[in-house]
């Protein structure tokens, strides 16, 4: 007699764990289209840069902007608490380890300034760059109004979990479909993991959704609370929820895969799941133009009570072209992560980011179980 079961577990993936089929057919990799579109906004690359304090700040908005991508600045974060960010960012990357996390806490306890939101938008702005901005929900109805009056483009909502409906005795949560009325400015909303989420929020209106919870190199989220769901997985019925609003209401809403991504395969088959782009942090913050300086750490650190992050050394690696567009000087896939996708793309006979979410994948050993201990002991 089977032994009656309290409660269902489904097997779920992580980027080590599966890899894509090759096409039938391949194509010239330069013959691929990799646009990502926000709205009225299109971009050459689908790639956002973090809004993390060690990876995006005005400079690095502005050239991502140049290359192609977005960058998102966060409203929450040390460019809006301190006059002269450079000085804090030296601070935190001097610090040891034991010293890092009550100063970052030291650091984050600081109010935030309002005059500095609408310098930090308007100098992205200055410099001919699309501006996408990070706020938490708690602060949305605050800074929203503000970054809009300094001509912010694209507005970004993030907290380590966020959803549609929001439960509190002491005040009257942030609706998303009340902001989609209140700014004209296209409304990111992050993150996600779960299809029933994430088809809830594309319902209230908003323009994009970002995916993922614990995946992060510098998130202990999964450590500290044990909330999480493998990226794979969790793209997978995102995307799955994305149709599905499409069918419903005749509205695309693009997912964008956002943690975890450490080297070019991850960010193909993060494509392959789903994705329609990704966010990445760390792999951006090697970049020479990065604010953390070879530093990187989550943003939910400095939290007073319960950090959910750590200050991770990443290195600094080459510039922020080398990393997007090569040429790489590396051999781990962490350089020209255009030139990885457009590979994959023609591998697998996929002209476009539509048709990458049709590549077939499997379920595979991991790449230190297959031949490559060689390599991974060598790095």
């Amino acid at each position: 007699m089977a032994t009656p079961q309290f409660k269902q577990l489904r097997r779920s993936y992580g980027f080590d764990e599966v890899a894509i089929v090759p096409g039938d057919v391949t194509i010239n990799p330069d013959q691929t289209n990799i646009d990502f579109k926000v709205e009225n906004f299109t971009f050459s690359i689908p790639i956002l840069a973090a809004a993390m304090d060690a990876v995006t700040d005005v400079n690095l908005a502005a050239l991502m902007s140049k290359l192609g991508g977005l960058a998102v600045l966060n409203l929450d974060g040390i460019q809006t608490r301190y006059d002269n960010p450079q000085e804090i960012l030296s601070e935190i990357a001097q610090a040891s380890d034991a010293e890092v996390t009550p100063l970052l806490q030291k650091v984050y306890s600081q109010p935030i300034k309002e005059n500095l939101i609408g310098e930090r938008i308007q100098s992205i702005k200055k410099a001919g760059a699309v501006c996408a901005i990070s706020v938490v929900p708690a602060n949305t109805k605050r800074f929203a109004p503000i970054a809009a009056e300094a001509q912010a483009d694209i507005i970004v909502v993030q907290s380590t979990v966020t959803s549609a409906r929001h439960i509190s005795k002491s005040y009257r949560g942030l609706i998303f479909s009340e902001l989609r009325e209140s700014i004209s400015m296209p409304i990111i909303v992050g993150n996600c993991v779960s299809y029933n989420a994430c088809l809830e929020l594309m319902r209230t209106g908003i323009s994009g959704v970002l995916v993922g919870v614990g995946p992060g190199a510098a998130c202990t989220t999964r450590e500290v609370l044990g909330v999480g769901v493998p990226q794979i997985t969790a793209t997978i019925d995102c995307a799955a929820a994305r149709d599905a609003y499409q069918q419903e209401s005749g509205r695309y809403v693009p997912i964008i895969t956002d943690g975890g991504i450490g080297k070019g395969g991850d960010l193909c088959k993060a494509f392959a799941s789903g994705a329609d782009a990704v966010m990445l942090g760390s792999i951006l913050a090697k970049a020479k133009e990065a604010p953390g300086v070879g530093l990187n750490w989550g943003m939910a650190h400095p939290h007073p009570a319960l950090p959910r992050g750590t200050r991770v050394k990443v290195g600094t690696t080459g510039t922020l072209e080398q990393i997007l567009f090569g040429p790489t000087s590396v051999t781990d896939g962490s350089q020209n992560l255009v030139g990885a996708l457009r590979a994959a793309m023609g591998i697998c006979g996929v002209r476009n980011i539509q048709e990458m979410h049709k590549a077939e994948m499997v379920v595979a050993p991991a790449i230190t179980t297959e031949g490559k201990s060689w390599q991974l002991s060598q790095s």
